[in-house]
């Protein structure tokens, strides 16, 4: 009799080859000394496999199917054995299907057919060359961490869609997720880029230089978003005008001293000029090594460093100016930048009409009207919250409260290791209408996404500064040695570990049969999310070195999965998983009427409770030509939640230049409704992806919650 191979190849049957197979896993089990019945139960076993199939009367047999008769008899001889044997052979199937799944993956890719990996960041072109290297080893990674790194209870789970492990695709090396340089410590102190000393800058310009080349470096060094301050690079106005200064007095030119100010003023305002429109070509051109543009976060904070806030009301100053007048596109049309993101702080000097910098956040309200940029952090609520006034980092990502060793607050200089997230309305399903169980599935998933969190940080164990000199040993984190581990600056510097979650309003759809803005939902919601936060609390307790963040994930890819595994398991619910999407974190649905106003107020009250990250979102209409709309909505952000933004269509055709919201057909393309054009790379889409802009390519998932989105203003 023949046994045919998984690869086609033929071998001769052999039931001593069986046997040993046998008594290799009784020896797994029970150890090398075996006793005289464990040894006949090998005998029994191999006798009974032999004929079996024997009984069969075939030339030849597939090797899983004489796996599934070796099984088969075990179960019956020895239990124990049975399940080891059955563990090791499902353990090598997953591991054969892992690799075709990459094979496959791979070649998908590159025929440009892998839709869900090429879209999955809004951000990625994943038709180019570059971007699909990353893509490709991206799968490589994924593969990596399902078969040697993330224990199988864990994957199956992320599987299963209960939970999901983000950023598989990095997981196999040695990164962190994101962070807030240390631009202060980098640009006084200097930095190294390429082993190239970077000393002080001499000038505004050679300062915002440097920092675009230390944006990219950092982007590519780490796998999610950075932030950086302009107060840190404010200093360097104020070297340049004094420079212009001295250019002047030392001419001993006949001009009075008031002349001489004015003159130094209009060439300041012209060298700003040229550093911010060098910074903003810089960032959307430079490609980091993950293939897309760094992304990355500017902090507009008047107050961060006192002693500058001249400097820092111009360097805002000139961002905004620039933002608003726009960016042209290869078709020669002038769009919406996307990146850098920018993060207004509304404080007591700038968010009313009496305030000494109102006419910045004039200047805000005009770029927001336009350009749906920038997002807007509340002093005031993260004072409230916090106990301190902080940017993200990239996106949403908020640190914890963190103190020095001379208990001063730490903030830049840190980051975080990896997010896992919890589907709640999937956990709600799995409780089938029965409460108490619910709360239990949500422990025991909360308790997985704490060794996921523990998985990220150990596996950081013993890896060198020298593996990313930017961030470890040149400024950006810290100043370690090459040979040092990285896990020191991780443990002093604070870096945080977070727990997301998503679809607060389905899982209380699920769990009441109403949404979380009736009184009863809100109820619910409320104490799921204070379980939630106290599970993070506990966590830092037993595990205070990992400092579990709680943080409602923006959820671009997930929005889609997380619905699909609903559907898998569960089926099609009604305002549950028919929609295609899952809500954003605590998030109003976003198709329920509700003014802007009202939202604010609402969200507010569960974005306190989510300190590792989060942000609320109005839509509007395109309000260019009445920005004092947008200022009320400013004034209503300041007043009521820490960290909000403002959403419209701002979309342009390449084509025929038109410019209004794009349409969108029923296989999810654009179109553009004045031409008809449907070539998706003429045309520039702009659509807040979930807190960061995207243009054009999504997932289908965030294209329908995109799409559906009603307008609340």
């Amino acid at each position: 009799m023949k046994v045919i191979k998984r690869d086609g190849r033929e071998k001769e049957y052999d039931i001593n080859r069986i046997s040993q197979a046998i008594k290799s896993a009784y020896i797994q089990v029970y150890g090398n000394e075996l006793t005289e019945l464990q040894l006949s139960n090998i005998e029994y076993a191999t006798t009974s496999i032999d004929l079996d199939i024997g009984m069969m009367g075939v030339d030849e047999i597939m090797i899983e199917e004489l796996q599934s008769v070796v099984i088969s008899q075990l179960k019956y001889v020895d239990y124990k054995v049975y399940r080891a044997y059955k563990e090791y052979r499902d353990e090598r199937t997953r591991q054969r299907n892992a690799k075709l799944d990459l094979v496959a993956s791979v070649q998908k890719i590159v025929g440009g057919t892998n839709k869900d990996v090429l879209t999955e960041n809004a951000n990625k072109k994943g038709e180019r060359v570059c971007t699909q290297r990353d893509l490709m080893a991206g799968e490589v990674s994924k593969f990596i961490a399902d078969t040697t790194m993330i224990p199988l209870h864990l994957l199956e789970a992320h599987n299963a869609g209960a939970i999901h492990i983000h950023d598989k695709d990095y997981f196999a090396q040695p990164m962190t997720n994101c962070e807030l340089v240390n631009l202060k410590d980098m640009l006084t102190n200097g930095t190294v880029i390429n082993d190239n000393l970077i000393e002080t800058p001499k000038s505004i310009g050679t300062a915002m230089t440097v920092v675009t080349q230390i944006i990219a470096h950092v982007a590519s060094s780490t796998y999610g978003g950075q932030t950086i301050s302009l107060s840190h690079i404010a200093p360097y106005v104020r070297v340049s005008k004094n420079k212009i200064e001295k250019k002047y007095r030392d001419r001993n030119l006949p001009i009075t001293e008031e002349a001489l100010k004015q003159y130094v003023q209009e060439d300041l305002k012209k060298e700003i000029k040229d550093a911010v429109q060098t910074f903003n070509y810089q960032t959307l051109t430079l490609m980091s090594m993950n293939g897309q543009s760094p992304f990355v976060s500017v902090c507009m904070y008047l107050n961060e460093e006192p002693e500058y806030i001249e400097e820092t009301a111009m360097l805002i100053e000139e961002f905004f100016i620039q933002r608003i007048a726009g960016m042209k596109n290869k078709h020669n049309v002038v769009r919406t930048q996307t990146f850098p993101k920018l993060l207004y702080f509304l404080d007591e000097n700038n968010v009313y009409s009496n305030c000494k910098y109102f006419y910045l956040t004039k200047l805000a309200a005009q770029s927001t009207a336009l350009r749906m940029i920038p997002d807007y952090i509340s002093v005031k609520k993260m004072k409230e919250v916090i106990g301190h006034a902080f940017p993200p980092m990239g996106c949403r990502a908020f640190l914890s409260p963190f103190f020095d060793e001379h208990d001063k607050p730490m903030f830049y200089g840190r980051g975080n290791l990896g997010v896992c997230t919890l589907n709640l309305p999937y956990i709600a399903l799995e409780a089938a209408g029965n409460m108490t169980r619910f709360w239990t599935l949500l422990d025991k998933y909360l308790e997985m996404a704490r060794e996921v969190g523990q998985l990220r940080y150990e596996k950081l164990r013993g890896v060198k500064a020298k593996v990313a000199p930017i961030l470890w040993m040149h400024g950006a984190i810290s100043r370690l040695d090459a040979e040092d581990e990285i896990i020191n600056a991780i443990d002093k510097n604070g870096f945080t570990v977070t727990i997301g979650y998503s679809g607060i309003y389905e899982t209380v759809m699920v769990l009441l049969g109403l949404p979380h803005t009736t009184d009863v939902g809100k109820s619910l919601a409320l104490q799921i999310m204070r379980h939630l936060q106290h599970a993070c609390n506990v966590f830092k307790t037993y595990q205070p070195h990992l400092r579990f963040a709680l943080y409602g994930t923006p959820q671009e890819a997930t929005a889609g999965r997380f619905c699909e595994k609903i559907v898998e398991r569960f089926g099609v619910i009604k305002d549950v998983s028919d929609k295609g999407f899952i809500t954003n974190s605590y998030h109003v649905d976003v198709r329920e009427e509700i003014d802007a106003f009202s939202k604010i107020e609402f969200e507010a009250q569960f974005q306190h409770l989510t300190t590792g990250g989060s942000i609320s979102y109005v839509e509007t209409h395109n309000y260019g030509k009445n920005p004092d709309a947008i200022l009320a909505i400013i004034r209503h952000i300041y007043e009521n939640i820490m960290y909000g933004e403002i959403n419209f269509e701002s979309d342009v055709c390449g084509n025929c230049k038109y410019e209004g919201a794009m349409s969108i057909d029923d296989g999810l393309n654009w179109y553009c409704p004045q031409c008809g054009c449907k070539d998706q790379s003429k045309l520039s889409v702009v659509r807040r992806t979930c807190g960061y802009l995207g243009e054009t390519e999504w997932t289908d998932g965030r294209k329908l919650d995109i799409i559906n989105r009603v307008k609340h203003l």
